[in-house]
């Protein structure tokens, strides 16, 4: 029964979308204008993510970047890259689903286009990030009913912060990384359980060097493909450079942070590959909000370097105390690779908002701050609206994650 318990979950929600899909799912009517609602805006510059290689970027992002950055479990390794390919093939479905409800939804259809499918890539980053909190700890079927769950939530968070309040987190250091990682904390500590918590550690132990290898080849697709991922989302013309060119200045003054700080805090002369990966993920997951503001190549490489001694750290003094004192086992470090760093991006955006003004940005101010430029808000209340958006994430992502756990 428990060996055909995963195959009858995984039967009844493919069939679900199916039906679903058959029901309410039509292509966007792009290819001819005149048929196109003037609501549904289908201009060929909105969904030109087909033809470009970003498109693919994000698709291979997550399936091996993610994939292997889970392969760490000594037990587990091998099979929770299945199941995280097993739960991004799901996820995708219902966040193009519950997304099509909430933003394209016309006429009683879900309306999809190439840039669906990316945001409902992005969607499920935040599923795998929460996926890494609870990792070994959770079989497959709650694995698929934590994706079910959060991909709704998520969808919420998301609309209220980008459409109804005017948000911008391009490169989703909110809506990914912080809400992400808090709503997997908080399934994990509502599943707390010592005596198993405890067995669970036992048979984590690495054995050899197995996850060093995976960190690796993992470490090396998040160098080449992370910064077209973090730049999808972007305005377009020349903002997507700044995205790109900001997530690599901070990338590298991460790594080099890690360097800077892990000798101090452990008997080692030079990081592990794993610290190295850390690294890598806060250095870009801080630049998710800023990356298309006016960080400057100087303001990048200070918010790397400072999120990569801000991530070790909370490995070393952080992460025992979420377990001794808050019951909370996190099995990937998630909360200083994903949580910290999101919130100091969202606190690095909701700063350089403040210098959102014609004379800083020019002929981008329209393209990054669209509602400024227009006059309908000022920059200080472009600004309070970023920040205000930090606690409301956080909320969510709590309430979400403990109804789930």
């Amino acid at each position: 029964a428990s060996r055909l318990r995963l195959s009858g979950l995984c039967f009844l929600l493919q069939i679900l979308n199916i039906l679903l899909f058959a029901v309410f799912v039509r292509y966007s009517p792009e290819s001819s204008p005149g048929r196109c609602p003037p609501q549904l805006n289908c201009s060929r510059s909105q969904d030109s993510g087909f033809q470009q290689p970003r498109f693919q970027d994000v698709h291979i992002q997550l399936l091996l970047s993610f994939g292997l950055l889970v392969a760490f479990l000594g037990c587990y390794g091998p099979g929770s890259v299945a199941i995280i390919i097993l739960i991004i093939a799901f996820a995708i479905q219902w966040a193009l689903l519950i997304q099509g409800i909430f933003y394209f939804f016309l006429n009683g259809k879900i309306y999809v286009r190439a840039q669906s499918m990316v945001s409902a890539d992005l969607c499920t980053t935040a599923v795998l990030i929460s996926t890494g909190a609870v990792l070994g700890r959770v079989n497959p079927v709650q694995m698929l009913l934590l994706a079910l769950l959060e991909v709704t939530v998520c969808t919420l968070n998301e609309y209220i912060l980008l459409s109804l309040m005017g948000v911008r987190d391009s490169g989703r250091s909110l809506t990914i990384h912080t809400f992400g990682a808090y709503f997997g904390l908080m399934v994990s500590r509502v599943l707390y359980q010592p005596h198993k918590d405890k067995r669970k550690r036992e048979e984590q132990q690495d054995k050899g060097h197995q996850k060093d290898v995976f960190a690796v080849v993992g470490t090396i697709f998040l160098w080449i493909f992370w910064p077209s991922f973090i730049s999808t989302t972007t305005v377009p013309d020349n903002a997507k450079n700044w995205a790109v060119l900001n997530t690599y200045f901070s990338l590298v003054a991460s790594t080099v942070s890690t360097f800077i700080i892990t000798p101090v805090l452990y008997e080692e002369s030079t990081p592990r590959m794993v610290q190295i990966q850390d690294a890598t993920l806060a250095g870009m997951a801080v630049m998710g909000m800023a990356g298309e503001m006016l960080v400057t190549p100087f303001g990048a490489l200070i918010s790397g370097f400072l999120v990569g001694l801000i991530s070790p750290l909370g490995f070393r003094f952080f992460t025992p105390v979420l377990h001794s004192r808050l019951k909370i086992q996190d099995t990937c470090g998630v909360h200083n690779i994903h949580g910290l760093p999101g919130i100091l991006g969202a606190l690095l955006g909701t700063l350089l908002t403040l210098l959102a003004t014609a004379d800083t940005y020019g002929d981008r101010l329209e393209l990054v701050f669209p509602l400024v430029a227009q006059g309908s808000r000022t920059a200080t209340d472009q600004a309070l609206i970023q920040l205000s958006a930090l606690p409301l994430t956080l909320l969510l992502a709590t309430l979400g994650g403990c109804l789930t756990g």
